[in-house]
């Protein structure tokens, strides 16, 4: 991809993922492009194309933002200069094509390929200039890549408008000697599509740049989606090195909006296509405004012959531009047409076979020439699947679930179709199980983890992805696009470095990797629950302390991201609030929220006193939500992205999302609180992790802390005493008064605990109430944090983290790779294989991860792996994977059948979850020291936690499992686990 003389420089210097060719100091040999007073002209030939034209004053616009210089802009060579940057695309600049015959520079790199550019001084390239920085593109977008690749370079973000980052100043800019290249991109077409865009974008875009009458003379009006509004779009867009957009469409239309933006975008760059329910590059909301009327909802099956005209009259209108047509047809609002799954294969079949007719006789005889794609969304996938075809020269668009994980992946004849196969990908979704739209839910990890599997196995053709409103989500949208461009860059070991170099660019290196860590922690925070799916018992309130241990991390990230923010230069602090504080603070309140919420619910249950205060301060919670959303639209930069805070969040039980924030679906219940004092006692573990077991049970590895809540029912404080049966048991509170709650913490001194198995109890003596809570510590001997290797029990369980093996195995093209920063706790494994590789044997051929454990308890043991929600992409192949235990035969155990439909029941919990857990049954004949093995049988399984449950217990109910077990951190004979 590219070739270059690299400079290490500070990561605010770099352009994304890509070697430094720009310094702010010289270096040997280097070309002063600004310094001083100086600036060197930009020359473009008035020959080249409009879109490159008007990029070169972009760049001459980002050198005046970067130094306050604004160079001169040139299209001819009657003012040559000293130094110039000389911008042009080969084929259509004179000046290039000169240069190249005289052999000043090479294009035969680049010449003749799709969106390749390169970036070269060159001495003497003509007669008055001595040097010359020249960026060479095979066409209009490669050389408009190029000069945005330099304006990203001198620190200018593709965001500066989208999201206020203001460049850092730079007194002078220097370029190193070299030649920088970048070759064809890894997927042809990346872009986005505007979706779900009401309430947010369309009020803003109404506040921003007006509206209009509805056309038709239909009643009231509509967003101006205007020419201002898509050259924004178009330009970030471009900056990121995407080509493929479509528009607005649920109020709009984006040719009848303003009917210069098809050509706008022709003119910027911009390949302009149109949703997978709207062919021809019609929009639904065309023929609402002027055919719904007279003909009613579009329907082939009953109109087909208006429907031709209508789709005619559009194609004519804009076949001299770059575009890629839709075909097919999908009923109003994504709706079959006909009933029965043979009527709409037959409808649609004459649907394709008239499109490609109409684009044979209207644009190029020779359709194939054409680009065409057909989406295989919802429905129509079950089409595909039952025999429905479309031409090869037709690009197939497989659409993921709607909630990130892909349903289809070509196979190998299809791979063998010269029309190609795409992703359609969603970061925000208007439909079940519940819809999600607010802010930032998807993490980079997960992007990486689908759509290298779509890279993987052929779907590069065209990659888009449904941004719903665009704001707030910068970071994953540049993510998809940035790995679009180059898959091979960003891998499974670097998801946090793109992280860190985009804060870096955004905020500045000295806070990067600060501001790193509060982008990815909220959006990994949201990402293994989006906020519309929180419900009062989502997170445990009584195992492992999750609910508590939920909101102690999102405040404790919000405290960071303030903190960071605070010492921020005040030019950064508007693009790190919207970009980095304002989610994380968002989220963290409407987590608390809900485990406020239910700890009303469980308190009042109880008749706490304290039922109130929590029903208080989820109201509070709730103020406050309400008072943030209105100071980022009204206060916030001047009350600049008014309107983006419009979507509702709060109050979410279907997929319909409620039309503002409500309370109503959060029932609070208010205590009668009792006169006088009424006691009761609360332990950590209210169900015993397995008959007959000890209500606090400790060892001496895991050296556990746990509590006992002491609790009133009344208005009046009491005493309580809290004594110990054992000087080794240790309270936090032997004797005090009760108002309301009183945690005592319980733990273990084991330097006075006996050595083996020791019980005993803590007695609460209260008025009226003496309760008392059995304690179990184990001082093990056998085994101690010491001579540990490898993992412990604790509690009647040992939990994993897949990252943490004692050993790997890999086998041939088969191998277990872990996903930085993946999932819902640490990260993931995911089972790797050779495209097209038959499903590998446990035992044989099978990679494998093994995991050493000491157990205390003998008996029946459940091992519960807690997979990612990955579905049956290959057809005809589901997704399975083995389990086994020290010698005995590996269990193969089904994740997702061959034959699944991403629907139903099962399909809502794992996207609910972004989880999957699958168990398997084991006898343990003896205490001590055994190897859990997990085995690969199809690639992309993704593990992301191990829970063995031992002695046939039964594990307290949480969402995200146990917390991990205490393990060794360097294994005896093995060294330090690999990362």
């Amino acid at each position: 991809m590219s070739a270059f003389a690299v400079v290490l420089l500070p990561a605010s210097a770099r352009a994304l993922g890509q070697p430094t060719y720009i310094t702010p100091t010289p270096t040997r040999n280097s070309v002063v492009l600004m310094q001083g007073q100086q600036a060197a002209p930009i020359w473009v030939d008035a020959a080249d194309w409009p879109g490159v034209i008007r990029a070169a004053g972009d760049l001459q616009g980002d050198i005046r933002r970067v130094t306050g210089l604004t160079p001169l802009l040139v299209k001819d060579g009657t003012r040559p200069a000293r130094t110039m940057i000389i911008v042009g695309t080969v084929g259509k600049s004179p000046l290039i094509d000169r240069l190249a015959r005289e052999k000043k520079i090479d294009v035969s790199g680049i010449s003749g390929k799709w969106e390749s550019f390169f970036v070269e001084t060159v001495a003497n390239p003509m007669p008055g200039v001595s040097t010359a920085v020249v960026i060479a593109g095979s066409d209009k977008r490669g050389t408009i890549f190029g000069i945005y690749d330099l304006s990203e370079q001198i620190g200018v973000s593709p965001w500066y408008w989208w999201a206020d980052v203001t460049p850092d100043h730079r007194d002078a800019v220097f370029m190193t000697p070299g030649t920088y290249a970048q070759g064809e991109p890894s997927v042809k077409y990346r872009g986005i599509f505007f979706n779900d865009e009401k309430p947010d974008l369309d009020y803003w875009v109404r506040a921003k740049f007006g509206e209009h009458l509805t056309p038709g003379g239909q009643p009231g009006t509509v967003a101006n989606f205007n020419g201002q509004f898509y050259a924004k779009v178009f330009e970030v867009l471009l900056r990121m090195k995407a080509n493929y957009l479509w528009p607005a469409m649920w109020n709009n239309a984006f040719a009848e909006d303003d009917v210069d933006n098809p050509r706008l975008a022709d003119e910027y760059g911009i390949v302009m296509g149109t949703s997978h329910q709207e062919p021809m590059l019609r929009a639904q909301k065309e023929w609402d405004w002027h055919q719904r009327q007279q003909y009613g909802n579009w329907n082939y099956a009953t109109h087909a012959p208006e429907l031709e005209t209508f789709w005619r009259d559009g194609v004519k209108a804009r076949k001299s531009f770059e575009n890629i047509y839709t075909l097919g047809l999908r009923g109003e609002n994504d709706t079959a047409m006909v009933q029965g799954a043979a009527q709409s294969m037959a409808l649609l079949e004459t649907i394709v076979a008239n499109q490609r007719k109409m684009l044979a006789e209207e644009v190029n005889s020779d359709v194939a020439k054409v680009p065409q794609l057909w989406c295989l969304y919802k429905e129509v996938q079950g089409y595909y699947e039952n025999g429905l075809r479309v031409p090869d020269d037709v690009t197939l668009l497989w659409a993921e679930d709607n909630w990130g994980n892909v349903r289809r992946l070509p196979t190998p004849e299809e791979r063998r179709r010269p029309g190609g196969a795409g992703v359609y990908y969603h970061f925000d979704y208007h439909g079940g199980p519940r819809s999600y739209q607010w802010v930032n839910t998807s993490p980079i990890a997960k992007i990486w983890e689908q759509m290298s599997l779509a890279k993987q196995y052929g779907a590069d053709r065209v990659w888009i992805v449904n941004v719903g409103h665009f704001k707030g989500y910068e970071l994953p949208t540049e993510y998809f696009l940035s790995l679009g461009w180059n898959t091979t860059r960003w891998n499974a070991n670097n998801v946090n470095e793109f992280t860190e170099q985009w804060a870096s660019r955004e905020f500045g290196a000295a806070y990067a990797k600060g501001a790193a860590e509060i982008v990815a922690t909220y959006s990994k925070f949201n990402g293994r629950r989006k906020p519309e799916l929180l419900e009062a018992g989502t997170y445990s309130l009584t195992s492992f302390r999750e609910a508590d241990r939920v909101v102690e991390d999102y405040n404790a990230l919000t405290v960071k991201a303030e903190a960071l923010w605070k010492v921020l230069p005040a030019s950064k602090q508007d693009a790190f609030y919207q970009l980095a504080l304002f989610p994380a603070k968002a989220s963290a309140i409407v987590n608390e929220l809900y485990v406020a919420a239910a700890k009303n619910a469980h308190y009042a249950s109880q008749g706490r006193a304290s039922a109130n205060d929590w029903a208080d301060r989820t109201r509070e919670l709730y103020k406050a939500d309400g008072d943030l959303m209105t100071y980022f639209n009204k206060t916030f930069a001047g009350g600049k992205w008014d309107h983006f805070m419009d979507q509702s969040h709060i109050g979410y039980t279907t997929w319909r999302d409620p039309p503002e924030d409500t309370m109503d679906a959060i029932k609070l219940t208010a205590v009668d609180v009792l006169d006088g004092a009424s006691p009761g006692i609360e332990n950590e573990t209210s169900a015993a992790v397995s008959p007959g077991a000890a209500d606090l049970r400790f060892d001496s590895v895991n050296q556990q802390r746990s509590y006992i809540d002491v609790f009133n029912r009344g208005r009046a404080p009491f005493d309580v005493t809290v004594t110990p049966s054992a000087p080794w048991i240790v309270a936090s509170v032997v004797a005090s008064v009760v108002q309301k709650d009183l945690r005592v913490w319980v733990s273990i001194d084991w330097t006075q605990a006996p050595k083996g198995v020791a019980l005993g109890t803590i007695t609460i003596v209260t008025p009226g109430l003496t309760g008392s809570v059995d304690v179990e510590a184990r001082n093990s001997i056998e085994v101690t944090r010491e001579n540990l290797a490898g993992f412990v029990e604790g509690a009647g369980y040992v939990s994993i983290e897949p990252e943490h093996f004692t050993n790997r195995v890999d086998a041939g093209g088969r191998q277990w790779i872990r996903i930085e920063d993946y999932g819902r706790t640490l990260s993931g494994m995911r089972a790797e294989a050779s495209v097209d590789l038959p499903a590998a044997m446990p035992g044989t051929d099978s990679p494998s991860l093994e995991y050493r454990m000491y157990l205390f308890t003998p008996g029946k043991a459940t091992v519960n792996a807690i997979l990612a929600p990955t579905l049956n992409f290959v057809p005809g192949r589901g997704l399975r994977m083995a389990i086994s235990i020290d010698d005995a035969p590996p269990q193969v155990v089904t994740v997702v059948p061959a034959v699944h439909n991403a629907a139903g029941r099962d399909w809502e919990e794992s996207v609910k979850n972004n989880a999957r857990t699958v168990s398997t049954s084991h006898d343990i004949a003896t205490a001590g020291y055994h190897t859990l093995k997990i085995w690969m049988v199809d690639p992309a399984v993704v593990v992301q936690k191990i829970v063995v449950v031992t002695g046939g217990a039964t594990l307290p109910p949480s969402y995200l499992g146990p917390p991990e077990s205490f393990h060794a951190h360097t294994y005896p004979g093995l060294g330090r686990p690999p990362n």
